[in-house]
């Protein structure tokens, strides 16, 4: 499994953001400062949609989770650009079933980042537009449920009626560095997202996306993660062996809310 690290880099500003990255747009809710991916020697082999998919923008964040640009999901998740401190938004968000079983997915071979590996329900990345950027946390946060409302029906094709953003909760944001391989990773600000579904959810993955769903209690996923050659996303099993235990647990708590929802400060891992 590809481990999480972090690494002391020229922190990334508003001010330095262009010298350092010259693809990053500072103008942020835009598109065209995207590549055309289609004939980028980088990505030459890969899955056409997933080629497509590089094209997406991402918002550039500083160190502070404030938007200083945007730039293509390519630039965002090459290596090189990681190493420098190049930081963007995601979410990561974890569907429970009335009786609190989680929402699994397997991201599908034709995946460019983290293939074959079993995850939390939905992650990806808010785009850098205005109905997804925000600049400051309740917007942003406003944002990234928008965000994965779209992404939970583009890749699991959940209808947004059984998903509704006003049922998400957003407990907390993590920063992490994860390499994918020697070519691809993430280092994001990660929005965590965790929703429990008035009746269990019903999907349809996106075979392009995701080869395997599967609802389980805590108890099996823990006994997943014992089970030769299952592999799991960097930032999946972060947040399971420091803080989706405890949550699993006090998910029906009175006082959950006040516990766990709407933490202000970046957890760095």
């Amino acid at each position: 499994m590809a481990s999480a690290t972090t690494t002391q880099t020229e922190p990334i500003t508003a001010e330095n953001v262009l010298r350092l990255f010259p693809d990053v747009n500072t103008t942020l809710v835009s598109t065209h400062n995207a590549s055309n991916s289609s004939q980028d020697a980088d990505l030459e082999g890969y899955d056409e949609e997933q080629i497509r998919l590089m094209d997406e923008v991402c918002i550039v964040l500083d160190e502070d989770d404030n938007p200083i640009g945007s730039a293509s999901k390519k630039t965002c998740h090459l290596m090189e650009n990681i190493n420098l401190g190049l930081l963007h938004r995601a979410f990561s968000i974890f569907v429970f079933s009335p009786s609190n079983k989680l929402l699994l997915q397997r991201r599908a071979p034709s995946k460019i980042t983290f293939p074959n590996m079993w995850t939390n329900t939905c992650c990806s990345h808010p785009l850098g537009i205005p109905s997804e950027t925000g600049a400051n946390l309740e917007a942003s946060v406003a944002g990234v449920k928008r965000a994965a409302q779209r992404k939970l029906a583009q890749e699991l094709g959940i209808d947004a009626k059984q998903v509704p953003t006003e049922q998400m909760r957003f407990l907390t944001r993590i920063q992490y560095k994860a390499p994918s391989d020697g070519k691809w990773g993430e280092h994001e600000i990660d929005y965590i997202l965790v929703l429990k579904a008035k009746e269990e959810v019903r999907y349809q993955g996106n075979e392009n996306e995701v080869c395997d769903v599967k609802y389980v209690a805590p108890e099996e996923l823990k006994a997943m993660f014992k089970e030769e050659g299952l592999t799991f996303t960097p930032w999946f099993r972060l947040i399971c062996d420091t803080l989706l235990f405890e949550w699993w647990e006090h998910l029906d708590d009175k006082d959950f809310e006040e516990k766990y929802v709407g933490e202000t400060q970046i957890r760095r891992m």
